[in-house]
């Protein structure tokens, strides 16, 4: 686990957006002493409550120096692209988001001081109203992503540990974010079809489709040359699906409130890395067309 020291302070702070998990991140890090701003399409002051305490969040003014950015994959690039008129010359970004790809589009857009980095996360988090809930406790895994991020390793991590800990700190993130992805990319897209809590997935009728949607998973990120083990992925997978029972997944949300999912950074993804390795993944194409129907169903 990364130390908690003050050097968190050391960096001031923009969370960007008002997702739960960022405002999760943003009010452990404001109770903790560390003073954080949001970056919001429309500037405005926010009043929430968090573990019965309120909380104000101003809105960001730049220069900014140390951002973390919690947006839906398919708004990474576009997020960024905003912020790099305001950064400053050494400035932070933390990434966080699910499925895989915006690493290498945000990479090259930074000036060689800015650093990069990646954060995963187990920690659940629901918005209500003007309210964020800690709905699951869980653990995080950051990883600096240039030189540039390694010379602000002490300040980020101590800030990161304290929004999102306990957190592990890595040089390497891809087994990580492989290992999320075949678990996402079972659960969500299965959840968001069939309308229902992760619990129901241990259900006999889903195992067959889990267990093909995780053979593709496997076959393709081998050939990337991150091998997972397909019985403890299957593990843990079904690990999640009792933990998060009562849960529903982030793309049965997107769904259920009609908006745009992260199909296409998570099975999608595993669509893509497979062309080019000329792997057939039928189940896996099947979930992202079914999904981007429903999408367009409602105008997305």
């Amino acid at each position: 686990m990364a130390p908690n020291t003050s050097a968190s302070s050391a960096l001031s702070w923009t969370v960007v957006g008002r997702g739960a998990i960022g405002l999760l991140a943003a009010c452990r890090l404001q109770l903790a002493g560390n003073p954080v701003r949001l970056w919001l399409r429309q500037p405005a002051t926010i009043d929430m409550q968090f573990q019965q305490q309120p909380i104000q969040f101003l809105p960001a003014t730049p220069p900014l120096s140390a951002v973390f950015v919690p947006v839906k994959s398919y708004a990474v690039l576009e997020t960024v692209t905003t912020l790099l008129p305001h950064l400053t010359a050494d400035a932070q970004l933390v990434l966080s988001h699910n499925g895989m790809g915006s690493i290498e589009q945000v990479l090259p857009l930074l000036a060689p001081q800015q650093g990069l980095w990646f954060l995963t996360t187990t920690h659940g988090a629901l918005k209500q109203a003007d309210s964020v809930l800690h709905t699951g406790c869980g653990q995080s895994v950051l990883a600096p992503l240039n030189s540039a991020a390694q010379a602000h390793s002490n300040a980020v991590t101590a800030a990161m540990d304290t929004a999102l800990g306990p957190l592990t700190l890595t040089e390497d993130i891809q087994p990580f974010l492989w290992q999320k992805l075949a678990i996402n990319a079972v659960i969500n897209p299965l959840t968001a079809l069939h309308n229902c809590h992760n619990g129901e997935l241990a259900q006999p009728q889903y195992q067959q489709q889990i267990c093909a949607i995780l053979h593709e998973v496997c076959q393709v990120a081998a050939a990337a040359g991150y091998a997972l083990h397909y019985e403890v992925m299957l593990e843990k997978i079904n690990e999640v699906i009792q933990s998060t029972a009562t849960n529903f997944s982030s793309m049965q949300q997107d769904i259920m409130h009609q908006r745009r999912t992260e199909i296409d950074a998570i099975n999608g993804y595993i669509v893509a890395q497979a062309a080019r390795s000329n792997l057939a993944v039928p189940h896996n194409t099947q979930l992202q067309q079914q999904l981007l129907q429903l999408q367009q169903g409602y105008g997305r």
